[in-house]
């Protein structure tokens, strides 16, 4: 009975905090109940998020984009999707923090300051894609667990650093390192200090690529805050949840690491295809590298009506994973016939490349516009869902959008 009266004393402390003021008879609250004057944040303006956003989730914060938001060249913040595991960090000082190297591979710890990261190092800036591994979720059946996302959790912004390969040659690593795993200040949704929400990382292969950053500007500026502020790790072309938000700690491991979501089914997929809904033994789950082939069409907006004998133009992005796009195309008549769109070279690698072409329709009614992009090795997006998976990972289908052709 006493500790049911100082929780209900603490909880009433901290509405009062929130309302601004005591809470007469707050004492015949009934349990769990929230006070009407107490406002629900709002995470579009609290994450600087376009209105026309989806929220998924609020514990923790997860937020995709619609297809038509993403058709700048490069990803703004305001369309930018928030994949988070954990609590945001609270209390952040920028001229306190340090990121430590560890972990059985390194030669000695070492701790370098945010100010000695940015000026003992040569920094970098380039345009990288980051897709959750869960992108397009929402069309797997049997359904698989978590966020479902649509479409909308792929973003290709520009980020400046220093590069991973040359911190990790100054600190000394052993040559049996084979991962680098990182750690971060989020905290678990449970509060408990001793666990952590996520502690994922890469491979060391990934980790020497010229492209692999430690981050600390986001197009130009600070990160921001729902994105890593004021430091995190960025490895374009794997699942974002390889790019570590909030990094103090990152361990060089002679093992594969096994943080938090590394193991189990956590962002892995069967090694051998499997029927949907058969149960896969976590041995038999390989981790998720390189993202698979895929594209996206950003302009227009599904449910477009065009006046007939009028041409529709359409633009898009189409990337690869570690890969380059080679080929990009349309369809009209739902994949029967294909016919090829202009495709960009990316501005520099793991960058998304950009796609357009101009369509004619031959008379009035209803269509679909499918995309399909092919990478370097020859591996095209399939037209409907790929293969399943117990997570619901890497659905690379084409993407489609609705087009009425009018009188």
């Amino acid at each position: 009975m006493q500790r049911r009266n100082f929780v209900k004393k603490t909880t009433l402390t901290s509405l009062a905090t929130l309302l601004g003021s005591p809470i007469v008879f707050g004492q015949q609250l009934p349990i769990g109940y929230q006070p009407l004057g107490i406002q629900e944040p709002d995470p579009f303006k609290m994450f600087n998020k376009d209105a026309q956003m989806v929220l998924l989730n609020d514990k923790p914060w997860n937020m995709e984009a619609q297809a038509h938001l993403l058709n700048d060249k490069v990803t703004p913040n305001k369309f930018m999707f928030i994949r988070n595991n954990g609590n945001i960090p609270k209390e952040i000082d920028v001229d306190s923090w340090t990121l430590t190297f560890d972990g059985e591979s390194v030669t000695q710890e070492k701790t370098f300051t945010l100010k000695e990261l940015k000026t003992k190092f040569k920094q970098y800036t380039y345009q990288l894609t980051l897709e959750c591994g869960g992108n397009g979720r929402s069309e797997f059946d049997p359904p698989a667990k978590g966020n479902q996302w649509t479409v909308g959790a792929v973003s290709c912004a520009k980020w400046t650093g220093v590069r991973l390969k040359d911190v990790l040659e100054d600190v000394g690593i052993k040559e049996d390192a084979v991962y680098v795993g990182y750690h971060a200040t989020d905290t678990h949704l449970s509060n408990d200090p001793t666990k952590e929400p996520i502690s994922r990382g890469v491979p060391i292969e990934k980790a020497m690529q010229e492209e692999t950053l430690i981050a600390f500007q986001m197009n130009g500026e600070a990160i921001p805050l729902a994105h890593g502020f004021p430091l995190r790790l960025i490895a374009g072309g794997f699942p974002a949840s390889a790019s570590g938000k909030w990094i103090d700690r990152l361990s060089i491991r002679n093992i594969v690491h096994d943080g938090p979501k590394m193991t189990g089914t956590a962002y892995r997929v069967p090694c051998t295809p499997v029927a949907p809904g058969e149960k896969v033994a976590d041995e038999d789950m390989c981790i998720i590298e390189s993202m698979p082939v895929k594209s996206l069409i950003t302009y227009p907006k599904t449910g477009a009506i065009l006046q007939k004998g009028k041409k529709l133009n359409v633009k898009g992005h189409a990337w690869a994973g570690e890969l380059r796009v080679t080929q990009m195309e349309y369809s009209i008549d739902f994949g029967s016939t294909w016919k090829a769109c202009q495709l960009q070279q990316p501005v520099n690698r793991l960058a998304w490349q950009h796609f357009s072409a101009t369509i004619d329709f031959p008379k009035e009614g209803y269509y679909e516009v499918w995309a399909r992009a092919t990478d370097e090795r020859g591996k095209a997006q399939p037209m409907l869902l790929p293969g399943w998976n117990p997570k619901g990972y890497l659905n690379n289908a084409c993407h489609r959008i609705a087009v009425k052709i009018s009188s």
